[in-house]
């Protein structure tokens, strides 16, 4: 097996042989800097009514259609030794997972599920065993469905302690193995696609504003109610760690924020305006209240009384409540300004079109590097050059094609390529996560899916296979010196950004 390997790296090797000009390797990064993937506890896990666990949103979103489900996704419950052992020849530093809330905790709140607990605690230590830092997000959109039918989830200021209290028992039981903890993966982006245009779990919105037909939701409120409670309950559970845990456990607590990169349609003054608007309502919404204590400028004006406020001693508690940021960054948007536009739910709010840049779709991603630059030089100039981890950045390719991805390695090569240039220009970025380690449940298109290794979903085993992507990731992490990859893709330019 170790030589048919060493035949299939050379040949990796002479297919990345480019140009030489922006060749780099691990090595060129700082010290200390950690290179990682990550997957998230509903699109791996499976075992979905197993030892305990009970339904989440997104096993009823799942269970809605006709389609595929989470049931067993790629097993990953009973298969997480071997993927360990996966995780530990490609030789990643760190790993990101997620805490199943409704396998951990069934009802949401009270009793703590001891199968479950078991669960997580052996995923730790074997990750731990084999010395891959664990990285763990606490909520990846998998809300306890018994609590979304209580009192309507995030949309109710109830979250905020059961939250706090969910994580009370993360930090007891897995502090003293894990040191990083994300509270809530992209609030922003839960918060447009759940409760404004609801394509993803719970599925709340209202006419004319929704993608779908939801049966209940208000587009026009609940997605400033849910991004201002999750923002209240990460800071809440950052709080709870800073006086409980931090002192005898030695961690740190981020959040993430989804970020596109954004650039004027055009060199007009109203696309430039909409530009800076569009920013401050994707990005800005999220750190704005992290970092000065308040909702950008722009937003309170434009949404007023359907913008929750917040009281002096919220405003106290969010600002500064994280130790690092998380950032995910797959794709970048031209913006252009839309006149006369009724206002009335987020999307309408910014008054303007995200327009894909290049061939970009749902499932198909340009290789727009300066895209992700431009996020970290943003956030770099505008939110006081925090602790990055890139923790979601990757490309999705038909599940069906071949193990041959070169087009994910070609986007692999270019965006580390920029977090290298953006590290070299001042920004404090300190790790980078690849999304994903392997193939997942995919709820956009389960066609398209991310992963460096392929699951055959239609084997009981589900038996994995790692693609070239893999091989190429693994040649990286050893140190070895990357070339572009040669092939017949392009990658984009940037439109007048400057690596300075």
């Amino acid at each position: 097996m170790e030589h048919i390997l060493l035949l299939i790296t050379i040949i990796l090797d002479l297919a990345l042989a480019g140009r030489c000009s922006n060749g780099y390797s691990k090595n060129d990064f700082p010290e200390g800097f950690i290179f990682g993937s990550g997957i998230s506890a509903f699109q791996w896990e499976g075992a979905f009514d197993e030892d305990g666990r009970t339904p989440s949103i997104w096993d009823t979103f799942a269970h809605s259609s006709s389609g595929p489900t989470g049931d067993i996704a790629c097993d990953g419950y009973h298969k997480y030794k071997e993927d360990v052992r996966l995780i530990n020849d490609m030789g990643l530093d760190a790993f990101r997972i997620s805490i199943s809330w409704s396998r951990l905790i069934p009802s949401g709140r009270g009793p703590v599920n001891q199968k479950g607990l078991r669960f997580y605690k052996n995923l730790i230590d074997e990750l731990i065993r084999h010395g891959i830092e664990p990285h763990v997000t606490l909520y990846h959109n998998d809300l306890p469905q018994a609590l979304e039918d209580e009192y309507g989830g995030w949309i109710d200021r109830k979250i905020i302690d059961d939250f706090t209290a969910f994580s009370d028992v993360c930090f007891r039981e897995f502090g003293n193995a894990v040191k990083f903890w994300s509270t809530i993966n992209e609030p922003n982006m839960l918060a447009i696609g759940g409760y404004d245009v609801g394509f993803i779990p719970p599925r709340h919105c209202s006419s004319p504003f929704g993608l779908v037909n939801c049966s209940r939701g208000n587009s026009s409120t609940e997605p400033y109610i849910v991004l201002h409670n999750m923002l209240l309950a990460h800071a809440s559970t950052a709080r709870l760690y800073n006086q409980k845990y931090k002192d005898k456990q030695n961690g740190y607590v981020g959040i993430t924020c989804f970020a596109y990169w954004m650039v004027p349609f055009s060199s007009s003054k109203e696309d430039e305006i909409a530009t800076q608007r569009a920013k401050d309502f994707y990005i800005g919404w999220v750190l704005h209240p992290l970092v000065f204590g308040d909702y950008p400028d722009v937003m309170k004006k434009i949404v007023g009384k359907r913008l929750p406020k917040f009281s002096e001693e919220e405003s106290n508690l969010v600002k500064d409540s994280f130790d690092f940021l998380g950032v995910i960054h797959y794709v970048t948007f031209y913006v252009k300004h839309l006149s006369n536009f009724q206002h009335g739910d987020f999307t309408s709010d910014t008054n303007a079109a995200l327009i894909p840049f290049g061939n970009t779709t749902l499932v198909l991603f340009d290789v727009i590097p300066w895209g992700l630059e431009g996020v970290l030089k943003y956030i770099k100039q505008n939110y006081g050059n925090p602790p990055i981890y890139i923790l979601e950045n990757g490309r999705p390719t038909n599940h069906h094609s071949s193990l041959n991805d070169m087009g994910r390695v070609e986007y692999l090569h270019a965006y580390i390529g920029s977090v290298l240039n953006s590290v070299r220009n001042g920004s404090d970025t300190r790790g980078y996560f690849q999304w994903s380690f392997m193939d997942l449940f995919e709820f956009i298109n389960v066609n398209y899916t991310y992963g460096l290794c392929f699951v055959n979903f239609s084997d009981p085993e589900r038996e994995r296979s790692p693609k070239t992507s893999a091989l190429w990731y693994s040649t990286f992490l050893k140190g070895k010196t990357t070339k572009e990859p040669k092939n017949n893709l392009s990658v984009s330019s940037s439109p007048g950004l400057s690596s300075q």
